[in-house]
């Protein structure tokens, strides 16, 4: 379950720019040029092969965008009336989404707010572009890593013994690898949290508890997360992949770097993906049984080498109340996946599968 993709160059100044292009380079194959004023370098950029090449919300001047296409440049405009950056080139901060004081007012209240409204072809075309962007910026972000996921149900509440069991194996986790989750609330906040702070997790969790749940107030339950990452300046990086298909459901603020999507199915399948080190689920109902079918799908008919450990946590949870366990086992029986399946009671066993 390996996410790769081919390297983008992205040029993002004008100086940087000018540089590559000093240094004599003859194609632009690759480049992905984002949000310049070109208006005076059309000559420099004609002289050279631009097949393959990208300009994205670049100013140009009279008909040099015109030339560019002609040889071979793909060249896109500024979309109006849109409140994301449809072509970004890295992924979210917490910050960069929750920009302003009052959450009514926030980028990532914008563009859920934006993103439920009848879209026209701009709309459509802008998600789509960012929502490709995304995930340009997530494949370089998880390049090099060894990746954990945890998947878990929204609804968990902080100060619960079920937050604190999730905060505690992204902890152990994140201090191994780099720990993903889906980037909302509940059991995903709870296992960026932990793999956030190297040092005293108790305190922690006893700072976001007073603030149980982000209904109804979101404001306050931003608050009180960032009030926990202000105070931990060594905290470690972690990964969220949220939706605004679900934008009732705020991203939470301890994943480092937030790769939001407008759609949800490819983000979905981008979560799974990107987890080489295993995924560990926590007791969930309809979207956590989902995910582990949906990672079963993909390890069935993987070869031994592109699968991963699936841990599900919690014995009678998977055999008893949702009994998705009998169902794994013996659809893993005899496939390349069957040595990899597993089913713990306990954060140690958990972490234990994954470390190998």
């Amino acid at each position: 379950m390996k996410h790769s993709r081919g390297r983008v160059l992205d040029v993002t100044t004008l100086a940087d720019l000018d540089r590559r292009l000093a240094a004599g380079t003859r194609s632009l194959a690759g480049w992905r040029v984002v949000g310049l004023d070109l208006t005076e370098r059309g000559p420099q950029l004609l002289e050279r092969s631009l097949a393959q090449s990208l300009f994205l919300g670049c100013e140009f001047a009279d008909g040099d965008d015109d030339a560019v296409r002609r040889a071979g440049g793909i060249v896109l405009h500024e979309l109006p009336n849109i409140p994301v950056d449809a072509y970004r080139t890295s992924l979210y901060s917490p910050r960069e989404l929750y920009d302003t004081p009052r959450y009514e007012d926030s980028l990532d209240a914008r563009a859920y707010a934006w993103s439920r409204r009848p879209a026209t072809p701009d709309d459509t075309l802008a998600r789509a572009l960012h929502d490709h962007q995304i995930d340009i910026a997530m494949a370089d972000w998880v390049r090099g890593r060894e990746i954990v996921g945890v998947m878990g149900g929204h609804a968990v509440e902080r100060g619960t013994p079920t937050y604190a069991h999730a905060a505690r194996l992204g902890h152990e986790l994140g201090a191994r690898h780099t720990v993903a989750t889906g980037g909302g609330p509940g059991a995903m906040e709870a296992a960026n949290l932990g793999a956030f702070v190297p040092g005293d997790l108790p305190a922690a969790l006893e700072g976001v508890a007073r603030v149980p749940s982000f209904r109804p107030d979101i404001g306050a339950w931003v608050g009180a997360a960032f009030e926990v990452v202000d105070a931990t300046p060594d905290g470690r990086e972690s990964l969220g992949i949220p939706t605004w298909h679900y934008g009732h459901e705020p991203p939470n603020p301890f994943a480092t770097s937030i790769a939001k999507y407008f759609s949800n199915a490819p983000r979905e399948a981008l979560l799974l993906e990107i987890c080489n080190a295993g995924i560990v689920f926590l007791p969930g109902a309809g979207g956590t049984v989902q995910e582990v079918f949906q990672d079963a799908c993909e390890n069935y008919y993987a070869d031994e080498s592109s699968v991963a450990p699936m841990v599900l946590l919690g014995r009678a949870h998977w055999t008893e109340e949702l009994p998705v366990w009998p169902l794994l086992r013996a659809l893993a029986r005899g496939r390349a996946m069957e040595q990899h399946v597993h089913l713990v009671d306990s954060v140690e066993e958990a972490v234990a599968v994954v470390a190998g």
